[in-house]
């Protein structure tokens, strides 16, 4: 099964047979449950959606069928072509849109795609909301418009000046600032649409760029997640060019990874803490990420006098526990940037400005810039589980075993102690644990990690 239905959406591989893959039949059903959910949740007479693409192969296909749905429930279409999924997020509010899909599989190879829905706020819709979905996708209760009542397709290929418009304006960001720092950067665009945006930006704020696989293609020159085994090409390229940095983005640019000066990776997980750092330092408040993110936060948040606070893993629990406790900078530590001056979504665009600036400012070189935040190592395994086995009991066991300990059962279990910490989550979709580990040294975290996996089987009687 290639076809996986959520409450954030739908995504599946281009091909094969219905609900087994996302095929044009499952692309239409599902925009069709959107369409007929925002209606009844809208309760206006005449709705309007935006829509954005990555630049995957399937994308124009996937994009020509949303549409055409929608615009067969009587629903007006803003297409935006090529876009982000930050940029389709910003302007769902700034078109008065009653709601937003943006058609990107993020991280995942070239054949998957994926539709991600978002409410009047440009925002990701909640477990109720996405639960009403499926369920009207399962049913197929749809009723589509009279041939009078069609919707219209307006196009506007502007959004992404638009976004960094935006971006330009934040007050915390200086566009002569970073010019004067006269910065050199390489960007990996993964051949899609950060390919655009980022260099764009960049030149905006007067940084000189080097493009490397910049080209919306959409075919991906390596795997499009930013991790380090992936991103040799841009590691060497950072070197040889003498650039200051280099950047990495998703293929639907809302993750955001940097390679130090010296052709090391920056560490997705301290794209957050240095952004957090340039917030924190001009403004006080409060930061959240989720609950597999890096201790480095907590300790840069407290730094500045500030409060941490971990929510569930997921944007839309990011985005939530964000708002309930005032947060001035959050997100996740996969290099996901949410900074509400802007918008509650992952933001690549804002979180480039907002380590430019704290470059410009801090001066040094991007090594020496790593180097001086607390160092932590995460170690990420999983342990494969029989069909038949009780995982809650499982988790709840390991909860009563570490019970004297800090323990959250928010999201699976998540101890926390005094030097490391460790958090087990089942997956929804195979019989799996996922163990996350993190630790003041890479051997401590693995050593943690095959402890912990150890515990388990023992309870579960699988040695």
């Amino acid at each position: 099964m290639t076809l996986i239905k959520s409450i954030s959406g739908i995504r599946g591989t281009i091909g094969g047979k219905t609900n087994d893959n996302l095929t044009p039949v499952d692309a239409v059903k599902f925009a069709a449950a959107y369409g007929t959910w925002l209606k009844d949740y809208s309760q206006k007479e005449k709705l309007t959606v935006v829509i954005g693409r990555d630049a995957r192969l399937s994308g124009e296909m996937i994009q020509n069928l949303v549409v055409s749905t929608l615009v067969g429930l009587g629903i007006d279409v803003i297409d935006l072509g090529l876009s982000t999924t930050p940029t389709v997020e910003i302007a769902v509010p700034l078109e008065k849109a009653d709601g937003g899909i943006i058609l990107t599989a993020s991280h995942n190879p070239k054949q998957w795609n994926a539709l991600k829905l978002l409410n009047e706020r440009g925002e990701f819709l909640d477990a109720e909301q996405g639960a009403k979905i499926l369920a009207l996708a399962e049913n197929e209760d749809f009723e589509f418009a009279a041939v009078d009542d069609l919707g219209e397709i307006i196009k506007n290929d502007s959004y992404i000046d638009i976004h960094i418009d935006e971006v330009l304006e934040l007050p915390l960001v200086d566009a002569d600032t970073i010019k004067k720092a006269g910065f050199k950067v390489v960007v990996d665009g993964v051949n899609s649409t950060g390919g655009i945006a980022i260099p764009k930006l960049l030149q905006e704020l007067g940084v000189e760029v080097v493009k490397l696989y910049c080209d919306p293609t959409g075919h991906f020159p390596h795997n499009p997640e930013p991790l380090k085994e992936h991103l040799g090409d841009i590691c060497k390229k950072v070197v040889e060019e003498k650039a200051d940095f280099g950047i990495v983005v998703d293929p639907d640019v809302d993750r955001l990874a940097f390679i130090s000066n010296d052709g090391e990776m920056f560490g997705e997980e301290y794209t957050l803490v240095a952004c957090a750092d340039y917030v924190l330092g001009k403004t006080k408040g409060n930061t959240v990420s989720n609950l597999s993110s890096s201790r480095a936060l907590r300790d840069i948040t407290e730094k500045h006098g500030g409060s941490y606070e971990a929510a569930a893993v997921g944007e839309v629990n990011v985005v939530a526990k964000m708002k309930a406790n005032n947060a001035i900078i959050g997100g996740e530590g996969n290099g996901g940037i949410i900074y509400p001056e802007s918008h509650y979504g992952r933001d690549a665009l804002v979180g480039t400005a907002l380590f430019l600036m704290l470059m410009a400012e801090r001066g040094g070189t991007v090594a020496e810039l790593r180097a001086s935040y607390p160092s932590y190592f995460m170690s990420k395994k999983k342990i494969e589980l029989t069909p038949d086995l009780d995982v809650d009991a499982l988790l709840e066991a390991m909860h009563n075993k570490y019970q004297h300990e800090e323990v959250s059962t928010i999201d699976g279990v998540k101890i926390d102690f005094p030097e490391n910490w460790v958090h087990l989550r089942k997956s929804n979709t195979e019989p799996i644990i996922r163990i996350y580990t993190e630790a003041k040294s890479q051997n401590e975290a693995d050593a943690l990690a095959d402890r912990i996996i150890n515990e388990i089987k023992n309870i579960a009687g699988l040695d």
